[in-house]
Parts: structure tokens; sequence; C-alpha cells
């Protein structure tokens, strides 16, 4: 019998509402508004039902475009992350509200004061997703315009994470008169100016607010690329992957941060990986397939499957059908941009356009079932004992801590994971029956928050 490495280990779970975008399924009707607030409401109101650790909320600084065009389809309905949460902080008690935000087009005092504020005015839930940005048309937004190259956006993001830092833990501990008796409500010297002059900040400060009860935010970081990896080692308390899928590639992952962290000087268990995943959930073995192929091809609508593949042509393709054969002329022969994510940035798009006319011809694909079948999707599919089972097994055997779901509905997707899916991982002792913390930090079964 195999030795199970972390036989006690729970599934811990957080959900991920990024705004319209190509994987949720928009057009049906049980999709709410990408604005309201009420869908916000909905989703994270059923995580702290099913005793998730965290909302996380991704973040939008410009539409996304597309041969010069907005990309309609993508990304639209994300509110300011941090305005958000504080709705949401109001009308829930335990989950972790997790604010992505960028490293690259803020300052680090007034990013720091407003995720401090989230974090006290939430009593310790908060967290940040610490991102950095490597597209010119987002610092378009932006007075100084532009963006940095690879090395130094990761550069910028440290000596921005360690400035925030010292500015939380400014404040001592003690640093409010406990009782009206004493004379004053500060105490002496309890809050420290902080001081940066550097390449990156120019920083004078001393900040308005104390540590929270978790002391100060979660620190979330989602790069995979060496030295975002690297990044994560150093600052991060939680890692947002994209190895959902896969149970070797996901544990490949977990043992290389791992060692990257024992080289940093920290415990190799200091980062909890939360790798990004779909699950798609059925309670008759019988119905799993036709279920996981519903999802699959609403997701991959008409515009969509016509987007994704004039990003390979380097060209507009919205006059083609996409459920006829694949463009009869070759693409722009250039590299593929990164303006859709990372899947294909860099490839070569001739070389990849006959990749996807082999595969058109030896198995009959339509243009659209060429495009589902090479873009990859990450998630489970299965019952909901199937996919505990799964679940456990990643957790137990070190491959992940847990997962943070998209939903492919919004906002009722999580309806079913937390009705069908979190009872059998209970059943199976590797997931909680109630929240036995109030922070966010106690929720992840973090150290205490770090003070340098």
């Amino acid at each position: 019998m195999t030795e199970v490495p972390f036989p006690a280990a729970e599934v811990h779970f957080g959900v991920f509402q990024q705004g319209v975008n190509h994987s949720t399924i928009w057009s049906d009707a049980r999709s709410g508004s990408q604005i309201d607030f009420e869908t916000f409401r909905r989703v994270a109101t059923t995580a702290e039902r099913g005793l998730f650790d965290a909302y996380f909320l991704g973040e939008g600084l410009r539409l996304r475009e597309q041969d010069g065009k907005i990309l309609d389809l993508d990304i639209a309905g994300r509110p300011d992350a941090i305005t958000e949460l504080a709705a949401l902080a109001a009308v829930t008690e335990r989950i972790g509200l997790v604010a992505t935000q960028n490293t690259t087009y803020n300052e680090p005092a007034d990013l720091a004061r407003k995720l401090a504020g989230l974090d006290l005015l939430s009593g310790g839930r908060a967290g940040w997703n610490a991102v950095t940005t490597d597209n010119a048309w987002t610092g378009e937004n932006f007075r100084r315009g532009g963006f940095l190259d690879h090395a130094q956006r990761y550069e910028r993001a440290g000596e921005f994470l360690r400035t925030a830092r010292e500015i939380w833990n400014s404040w001592s501990d003690n640093a409010i008169a406990r009782s009206r008796t004493d004379t004053g409500w500060l105490a002496p010297d309890a809050v420290r100016t902080v001081t940066r002059d550097n390449e990156h900040f120019q920083v004078s400060v001393t900040p308005t607010l104390p540590r929270s009860p978790q002391g100060h935010p979660v620190i979330f970081q989602a790069g995979d690329s060496p030295a975002g990896r690297e990044f994560a080692a150093a600052h991060a308390d939680v890692i947002f992957s994209r190895h959902g899928t896969h149970f070797d590639d996901a544990l490949a992952f977990a043992i290389d941060i791992r060692s990257r962290l024992r080289a940093a000087g920290r415990p190799e268990d200091d980062i909890k990986i939360l790798p990004g995943t779909q699950i798609v959930l059925a309670e008759k073995e019988s119905e799993v397939e036709e279920k996981a192929r519903w999802v699959q091809e609403n997701q991959f609508t008409g515009a969509t499957t016509l987007s994704l593949a004039g990003e390979v042509w380097g060209r507009d393709l919205s006059g083609l059908d996409p459920d006829g054969p694949l463009p009869a002329d070759d693409p722009v022969p250039t590299k593929i941009s990164g303006a859709r994510g990372a899947q294909r940035d860099g490839q070569d798009r001739v070389a990849l356009a006959k990749e996807w006319r082999e595969l058109a011809e030896a198995k009959g694909l339509s243009l659209r079932q060429v495009v589902i079948a090479k873009t990859q999707r990450s998630g489970f599919a299965g019952t909901p004992g199937q996919v505990a089972d799964e679940l456990t097994r990643w957790v137990r055997h070190g491959a992940s801590h847990g997962f943070n779901v998209t939903p492919y509905l919004v906002p009722t997707g999580l309806d079913e994971i937390v009705d069908w899916l979190v009872p059998e991982l209970q059943e199976r002792g590797s997931y909680r029956t109630e929240y036995t913390g109030t922070t966010l930090r106690e929720h992840l079964g973090l150290r205490p928050a770090r003070t340098s």
C-alpha cells in the first residue's frame, strides 16, 4: 500500500469570481448580472454556507483587446475589488475576502492603507492577491504609461510587498489604550514612521491604522514563471496556481515550491497551494459525460470560438462559420501575444495552425471542435463521491492544499458543490464541519503574520 504522507489533511476551498469571461456560461437562464451586487452577495454567502476559506475577486484595470478592438466576450463587470469586498464584509461573517491588486500600477502607502482598512473592518478576513502586469495596453491607463519588463516587475513587486508589510507592522500590538483611564488613546512611540528611498519608491508615511486580529492581510500570488515562483517563495502565504487538473503535474509544482521555500529559509509548509479549477458534478455516473460536454459546449460559443481562432490566425475571423472548416489561408507569421492570457503566449502562429489542421483532418473536426480540443480546460468531473475521493487524494498526497474554484455558472454555480460535494468530503473526514477561527489566516492554518 502506498504511504499517505498527510493522512489528516483537509481540503481548503476558495471561490474565484472573475467577471464575464469565456469560461462562464453567461447566456444560461440561471446566470445573473455581472455588475449587480446581488450576484456577488449570492456567490459569497453560498461559499460561506459551504465553509469556504475565501472569496477571491479578480481585477480588470482595462478591457482586454484583440485586433485593436475591445474583447467584450472576455472581461466586464469587475467593480473595484476593495470596494466590492468592503460591501461583502457587511453581509458575511467568516469567509475571507481576497482582492486582486496590481503592484505595477499602484503605490504602496496608498494600497497598504486600503487593504489594512478592509482587513480591520472585516475583523481580519482580508487577503491580497499581489499581481504584476506585463502588457502595454494596461499601462496606457496610467500617467507613466507603458509597462515594466519581466525582471523589473518582480523587483518592484518585492519592494512593494516589503514596504506594505512594514507599513502594516508599524503599529505595535499594544498601541491602543485598553482603558479610558489611560492618559492617552495611543501609547507613546507606538507607531513608527516608514521611509523608503530607492529606485522604485520614495515613501515617508506615518500609518493611520492599527493591525487587524490576523496581523495583516494574507498574501496570495499567482505567477507561474521561475521568477513568479521565486517571488512566491520569498513573500507569499498562498499560491493560486494553474495546476488544478492533473495530479502528477500538480505534485511536481508543489515539490518545486517546497524546494524553493527551503532555499528561501522558510519551512516547506509555509505556503498553501490552491490551484484554480472547475468542478462539474452529476448525481449519477451515467450523467457525468453528458453534463461535462454540455458545460464545455456552452463555454465555447460561436463568438468565443472565432475569437480564440482569430488569436491564432492573427486577424478578425468573425465572418466565418464556427461550425465549418478551419480558415483556408495561413496565419500572420508572428508570435502570439499574451492578450488572452499565458496559454499560447509566444507560440508560433503558423506552426500552431498546422497542428490544428492536422487534428481537423485526422478526426474530421469543425473549427469549434478543434478550438475545444486545443484549449486547455482545468478541472474535475464526476459524481460527488468520485470527486470527493480525488480531491482528498490530492491533499493527502501533497499535490495541493485545496482548490480555488471558478464556477461555470454565476451566481448559482457553487450550489451543487456546497450541497453535494462538501457533505461527501465531510464524510471522509477531509473537510471542516464548522469554522474554528474567525480570520482568513486561521481558516488557512497559516502561521502568525510575518513581521519582516
